[in-house]
């Protein structure tokens, strides 16, 4: 049995991770694992952390971006680590099969602790290993993952460390949770020469919402707030007068706001990103047309197809049928 002493706490031992990264992960979520431990390394003069990569069947993995990551083997390869990190992007359901699951299940108590980045968390949750646990999984998949998961204490934190797992929502968050583990261990010194060398705005604050706005750069932060709020009633879209009032202004400056910032008016981009919510839902699950209509704030299938159609040029279910390839 691995110790069981929490590894987010000062030592000067070597810290073993492996990294299971699936097909279809990002090659941004696993450069935000290593890239941070390896900088420590490099600013704390000697092998503080030390990682090896492994895959569902020990070969290269296919990332995102078309390129190949090399590991040093399967599931069996992470033996001896202390620390077992899951990376997972789109497809995790394939990228996992029963096996891998099993593996998982089998091999989790020998580590001190094990987490998951993006989509990793439902790999580990597929497996048991975090019931009874506070978890977050990315942004697009909490409601899904939550209804999945009941045993799971799901939040919309960037990332949470609970007890012996920790998860990430995505890939920045990531870094924002190894930069944390790197100053539990090493020191906030080090922490913040890690986050220099990457011209990196660190915030351990794991608590902070995943989507601080949807706008980077917005010169007029009411745009980005309205925008982070619509984003939050996408099932029961708020009024236009709800949202001037939460901005402290009145509907006509609204509308100005939102054209100086986008060159649309506030209803429009409301319905840009209602209308983008589903279109990642339609390819991304397997969800009834009905209920994708329902979850992004449509009365009905009929108004939500004719909207979808006028934006994307088909209807929904011609992409469902696209991605199937049935007619």
């Amino acid at each position: 049995m691995a110790n069981s002493e929490t590894i987010f706490a000062p030592s000067n031992a070597t810290l073993e991770i492996a990294v299971l990264v699936l097909p279809r992960a990002s090659i941004l979520e696993v450069a935000s694992v290593l890239d941070p431990i390896r900088s420590a390394n490099r600013h704390l003069g000697r092998e503080g952390f030390r990682w090896r990569v492994v895959s569902p069947d020990g070969g290269p993995v296919p990332l995102t971006c078309g390129i190949e990551l090399p590991a040093k083997g399967g599931l069996a390869a992470a033996e001896g680590a202390d620390v077992l990190i899951a990376v997972a992007g789109y497809g995790q359901s394939e990228g996992a099969p029963r096996s891998v699951i099993a593996g998982l299940r089998r091999m989790a108590g020998r580590f001190r602790a094990v987490g998951g980045v993006d989509a990793g968390p439902w790999v580990l949750a597929r497996a048991g290993l975090l019931d009874g646990h506070r978890a977050t999984v990315h942004w697009e998949d909490m409601e899904d993952f939550a209804a999945a998961f009941p045993a799971v204490d799901v939040v919309a934190d960037r990332y949470v460390v609970s007890r012996n797992r920790f998860t990430a929502g995505g890939a920045v968050p990531a870094a924002d949770l190894m930069l944390h583990l790197i100053g539990s261990r090493c020191g906030a010194g080090v922490a913040g020469q890690v986050a220099d060398s990457f011209l990196y705005d660190a915030r351990a604050d794991g608590a902070r919402p995943q989507r601080t706005g949807l706008v980077p750069g917005a010169r007029d932060p009411r745009l980005s707030a309205a925008l982070t709020l619509m984003s939050r009633h996408l099932e029961e879209p708020l009024s236009l007068e709800r949202i001037a009032q939460d901005q402290g202004v009145g509907v006509r400056r609204l509308e100005q706001v939102f054209r100086d910032g986008l060159g649309q008016g506030p209803g429009a981009a409301y319905l840009e990103l209602r209308l983008q919510g589903a279109r990642r839902m339609m390819a991304d699950t397997a969800h009834p047309v009905q209920e994708i209509a329902l979850r992004f704030g449509f009365s009905d299938q009929s108004s939500f197809s004719r909207a979808f159609r006028r934006r994307f040029g088909h209807p929904p279910r011609a992409m469902r049928s696209a991605r199937t390839g049935t007619g």
